[in-house]
């Protein structure tokens, strides 16, 4: 007499199955973020802060590129990920959010633009590679979101994401305090970005911060250089005119066409 068995699980066959189908395309595979975005509330507004370098595999493709996308005159957002996405996705929901003023005549929610982020990336099921910090000032109050490609999302007074959140938010446990003013809060984000630079091979080159408040925003551009380059470039040396002299010297004059009352320009010998 015959007996049955259950067949056991072969590990093997899962690993080909996924391998198959992530060349298929069937579901995305795992992509390291390479950068430090992080973002912080305090008690005037938000500090947002990013690093600067971009990464191509194992090689930098950019060593000072903008990881701080414009979302509206109020609203700020840091991107990691594919940054033709981070770039494209903010672009659109950046254009969508100028309409809605164009129609309202009202300033932008912060939480209208952490909407349309998270309903475009959640149709995507993770296929956007775009992990957002998202932060701004509105008649609320300041407000900051963590957006995840999949969709889903995060309020909290500080947050962290990229290949090097770990470390930046070792830093923001340590170092986060209610009510901080906006000294203590850009020295704490560049801190934190700093962590990053210094503890993770994605992360690196200078520091980035945009400050948002109800008054306005400053976007401070390269506010650390933390590897600054080994050489100065050499510009052409400027030559004040007169430094040498005129041999000889050729004027022509041209007639200029002159207005004639109550017709066309016309060109007269």
């Amino acid at each position: 007499m015959g007996t049955s068995s259950t067949p056991a699980f072969c590990t093997e066959l899962s690993t080909r199955n996924n391998l198959l189908a992530q060349k298929a395309g069937l579901h995305p595979s795992f992509t390291k973020t390479g950068t430090t975005i992080v973002g912080l509330i305090y008690e005037d507004g938000v500090v947002l802060g990013a690093d600067t370098r971009s990464t191509a595999g194992t090689t930098v493709a950019d060593k000072n590129c903008e990881k701080i996308h414009y979302i509206a005159p109020n609203v700020y957002c840091c991107g990691a990920g594919t940054a033709a996405d981070t770039e494209n996705v903010t672009g659109m929901i950046s254009s969508q959010l100028e309409l809605h003023r164009y129609a309202t005549g009202k300033a932008s929610r912060v939480n209208s633009a952490m909407t349309l982020l998270k309903s475009h990336l959640f149709k995507y099921q993770g296929y956007i590679s775009a992990a957002l910090v998202l932060g701004g000032v509105d008649c609320k109050g300041p407000q900051l979101f963590t957006i995840y490609p999949h969709g889903s999302t995060d309020s909290l007074p500080y947050c962290t994401m990229g290949s090097g959140s770990l470390n930046a938010m070792a830093v923001f446990e340590a170092g986060y305090k209610d009510g901080m003013t906006k000294e203590e809060g850009v020295e704490l984000v560049a801190r934190a970005i700093r962590a990053g630079v210094y503890n993770d091979l994605g992360s690196g080159s200078n520091i980035d911060v945009c400050v948002i408040t109800a008054n306005g925003v400053e976007m401070m551009r390269n506010h650390e250089y933390l590897q600054s380059k080994t050489y100065s470039r050499q510009f052409p040396k400027t030559i004040p005119p007169g430094t040498s002299k005129v041999l000889r010297e050729r004027v022509i004059t041209r007639d200029l066409p002159q207005e004639v009352a109550g017709g066309d320009r016309m060109m007269v010998d």
